[in-house]
C-alpha cells in the first residue's frame, strides 16, 4: 500500500513538471520564430509599417517574458545598472567634479577645467619667452683696444681671485641693441650674458662684485627666490634661472688675453642685461679687465 502511494506521488510530480517544461520549450520556440521573422523582414527591405509590426511583435514577446520570468529579468536589470554605474564618464569642459572626503564627509565642488596644480592650490608662474643667442666675434688688436679703453673712466677694473663681477646694463629707451667688448691682461676669464625681465627705472650702468658665484647667488636670492649656482666655467654654466631671468649665453672661459672678445644682442624687451665676468675658478691670480659696453639704435 505504501509502495502504491509512492508511485502515485511520483506520477503526479512527473505530470506537474511536464507542463512547465513544455511551457519553457514552447516559449523559447515561439521567441526564436518571432526573432527569425523580424530579421527576415528587415533584411528583405520591407516598408516602415512592416517594421513597426515586427517591433510590436517583438515587444509583445518581451512582455510575455517579463510576465513569466520577472525574477530573472529583474536580476538582469540590477546587474546592468551596476555595470553602468561603475563606468567612468570622462569630464568635459564646463563639467563639475564633486570630491567627498572619506574622513569628514565634506564635499568640494570644483570645475573640471582646473589643472591638477590649481586643484592643489598652486598657481603656475608664466615662463618668459626664449631668448635668441648673441652675435659674437673677436679681433686681434688687443694692444690698441687696451690703450683706448684704459683712458676711459670706469673702462678698467681688477677682478680678484675667486670673484665674480656682474655689470648690470639696463635697456635704453632709444636703443635696440646692446654691444660689448672686453680683454684681459695675461690670463683668460669666464664670461656669460643673462637677461633680467624687470621694469627699468634707471638707465645707469652698475657693477656688482661678489667673492664667489655662490655668494652672488645668495645676494640675489634675498630679492627673488630660486636661483641656482651659475655652474662650472670650465664646462659652461648650468644654472636653473628664476622665471624672471633668462640665459642668453652661458659662462665659459674666454681667451680674452689673446683676442678682444666682442658681441651684440638685440633687445628682447624691457629689462636689464647681466654681463658676468667670472674669476671664481682662479685661486691665485687676479685679472685686469678692460671692457666697453654701449647700445645702438
Amino acid at each position: 500500500f505504501s509502495s502504491y502511494i509512492l508511485l502515485l506521488e511520483n506520477e503526479d510530480s512527473a505530470q506537474n513538471a511536464e507542463p512547465a517544461d513544455q511551457l519553457v520549450d514552447s516559449l523559447e520556440s515561439s521567441t526564436s520564430q518571432s526573432r527569425l521573422q523580424i530579421r527576415s523582414l528587415v533584411n528583405a527591405g520591407v516598408t516602415e509599417d512592416s517594421k513597426e509590426k515586427a517591433g510590436t511583435l517583438e515587444g509583445q514577446e518581451v512582455g510575455e517574458l517579463e510576465e513569466k520570468l520577472p525574477d530573472q529579468i529583474q536580476s538582469l536589470k540590477e546587474e546592468a545598472a551596476v555595470r553602468i554605474g561603475s563606468y567612468h564618464v570622462p569630464q568635459g569642459v564646463g563639467d563639475i567634479v564633486m570630491i567627498q572626503s572619506d574622513h569628514t564627509g565634506a564635499v568640494d565642488i570644483l570645475s573640471a577645467e582646473l589643472e591638477t596644480a590649481d586643484l592643489l592650490g598652486e598657481q603656475r608662474k608664466a615662463q618668459p619667452p626664449p631668448l635668441a643667442p648673441p652675435t659674437m666675434w673677436t679681433t686681434e688688436k688687443t694692444k690698441e683696444f687696451k690703450a683706448k679703453i684704459g683712458k676711459e673712466k670706469n673702462g678698467r677694473m681688477v677682478v680678484k681671485r675667486g670673484e665674480v663681477v656682474t655689470v648690470r646694463v639696463p635697456t635704453h629707451p632709444h636703443g635696440k641693441c646692446i654691444c660689448w667688448e672686453f680683454a684681459t691682461d695675461d690670463y683668460d676669464i669666464g664670461f656669460g650674458v643673462y637677461f633680467d625681465w624687470t621694469t627699468v627705472t634707471s638707465t645707469a650702468i652698475t657693477v656688482q662684485v661678489s667673492e664667489s658665484s655662490d655668494e652672488e647667488d645668495e645676494e640675489e636670492e634675498e630679492e627673488i627666490e630660486g636661483l641656482a649656482p651659475v655652474g662650472d666655467v670650465e664646462r659652461g654654466s648650468k644654472s636653473y634661472l628664476r622665471n624672471r631671468y633668462g640665459e642668453i649665453m652661458p659662462v665659459y672661459r674666454r681667451n680674452s688675453h689673446r683676442e678682444v672678445q666682442a658681441g651684440s644682442h638685440q633687445y628682447p624687451g624691457e629689462g636689464i642685461y647681466l654681463l658676468k665676468f667670472d674669476n671664481s675658478y682662479s685661486l691665485l691670480r687676479n685679472k685686469t679687465l678692460f671692457f666697453h659696453v654701449y647700445y645702438t639704435s
